[in-house]
C-alpha cells in the first residue's frame, strides 16, 4: 500500500492530465488540435511564471497573496512609462523590474522582522499596492501600448509563441536552482525546519527574504506578459491570479507545510488548471459552474495534501498491520 501511495503521489498529476484530455476531446475534438494545445500553453505562462515565485515562498515557509496586485501595478507602470512619459520600452521594463523586486524584498523584510502571518501581511500589502496602481492611472485603463511590449505575449519565434519561450526559460532556471544549487537546497532546508537549518549554518532570515525578492521579480515578468495580453495598463487586472496559482501549486504537490515540492509536478498543476478552464469552455460549460469545479479541485487537493503528510485522520489506514498491532499493544 505504501508503494502504491508513493506511486500515486509521483505520477497522479500526469495521469489526470491524460484523462482530462481524453474526456474533453470526446466532448469537442477541437480540444486536441495543435492550435488549441498552443493556446493552453500560452494561457498557462503567466500562472507558471508567478508559480515559480510562489513555489519558492511556499517551500521556504512563506506565502504571497499580493502577486495579482503587483502584476496589475506592473501593467500600469509600463503603460505610464511608455505611453505617457515616452520612455524607451527597454528602460520602462528595467524600471518596472526594479520596482517589483524592491517590493518583494521589502515584503520579505517586513514579514520576517515583524513575524506576522504571511497571509495577513501580504493581503495588506496587496491592498496597498493595488491602491497605488489605481492612483497612478486614476482607475482608468491606459491604452496605446507600443507593439514592442505587446510582442512579449502576442509575438512568436517561428511557430512558438513568445510567452511560452519566456515561461520555459524561467521554469528551467528555477528547476536548476531548486535541484542543483546550494541556494536551492537552503530554501528546502529552511522550509523543512527553520531552526535546524539555522543551527546548521544556514542564514534562514536571508533565505526567507531572498525568496520574497525572487517572487517580486517574477511578478514583473508576469506583468509584462499580462500587459501584452490585455493590450492596456489596467489596475484591476489579475484579481484572481493568486488563488489560481495556489491551486495549481497544491495540485502539483507543493506542500503548504513547506519544505517539499517539485518543479515538474508544479508545471503539471499549472497545465491542469488551464486545461480545466479551456476544456470546459470548449464544451460549453457555464462560467459559474467552472468556478465551482475549480474550487472543488482546489479543496480536494488541499485535503489530499493533508492526507499525504499525515495530518489527516485517515492516514492511519495505510499503516502496516504489524505496526498497527504493535501500537495497539503499546497503548493497551
Amino acid at each position: 500500500m505504501k508503494k502504491f501511495v508513493n506511486f500515486l503521489k509521483e505520477y497522479s498529476i500526469f495521469a489526470i492530465l491524460v484523462v482530462l484530455a481524453v474526456i474533453f476531446s470526446m466532448g469537442n475534438p477541437a480540444f486536441l488540435k495543435p492550435s488549441n494545445i498552443l493556446t493552453i500553453l500560452r494561457q498557462s505562462c503567466i500562472m507558471g511564471i508567478l508559480g515559480m515565485g510562489e513555489m519558492s515562498l511556499i517551500v521556504v515557509g512563506g506565502l504571497n497573496l499580493s502577486m495579482g496586485a503587483c502584476v496589475a501595478l506592473t501593467t500600469v507602470l509600463l503603460a505610464v512609462f511608455t505611453v505617457n512619459m515616452g520612455l524607451p520600452w527597454g528602460v520602462a521594463i528595467l524600471i518596472s523590474v526594479v520596482i517589483n523586486t524592491v517590493i518583494g524584498f521589502l515584503t520579505g523584510v517586513i514579514i520576517n522582522k515583524t513575524k506576522i502571518i504571511p497571509m495577513i501581511g501580504t493581503l495588506a500589502i496587496s491592498n496597498l499596492v493595488s491602491g497605488v496602481a489605481y492612483i497612478i492611472c486614476n482607475g482608468l485603463p491606459i491604452s496605446g501600448i507600443p507593439n514592442s511590449l505587446k510582442f512579449f505575449y502576442q509575438g512568436s519565434v517561428g511557430f512558438m509563441p513568445m510567452p511560452i519561450i519566456i515561461a520555459a526559460v524561467v521554469i528551467i532556471i528555477m528547476g536548476i536552482m531548486f535541484k542543483f544549487t546550494y541556494f536551492g537546497r537552503q530554501i528546502f532546508a529552511t522550509g523543512s525546519n527553520r531552526e535546524a537549518a539555522r543551527l546548521s549554518g544556514v542564514n534562514a532570515d536571508k533565505i526567507f527574504i531572498a525568496a520574497y525578492t525572487i517572487c517580486g521579480f517574477m511578478c514583473s515578468i508576469a506583468g509584462l506578459l499580462m500587459l501584452g495580453r490585455m493590450g492596456s495598463g489596467t489596475a484591476n487586472t489579475a484579481n484572481t491570479v493568486d488563488m489560481e496559482v495556489l491551486s495549481a501549486l497544491v495540485i502539483g504537490g507543493v506542500s503548504m507545510l513547506g519544505g517539499e515540492g517539485k518543479v515538474t509536478k508544479a508545471v503539471g498543476g499549472f497545465l491542469l488548471i488551464t486545461m480545466l478552464t479551456n476544456g470546459m469552455t470548449l464544451n460549453g460549460v457555464n462560467e459559474y459552474v467552472q468556478k465551482v469545479v475549480t474550487g472543488g479541485v482546489f479543496l480536494l487537493s488541499v485535503v489530499l495534501d493533508s492526507y499525504q503528510h499525515g495530518t489527516f485522520t485517515l492516514m492511519r489506514h495505510i499503516q502496516s498491520p504489524k505496526k498497527a498491532i504493535k501500537e495497539a499493544e503499546t497503548n493497551g
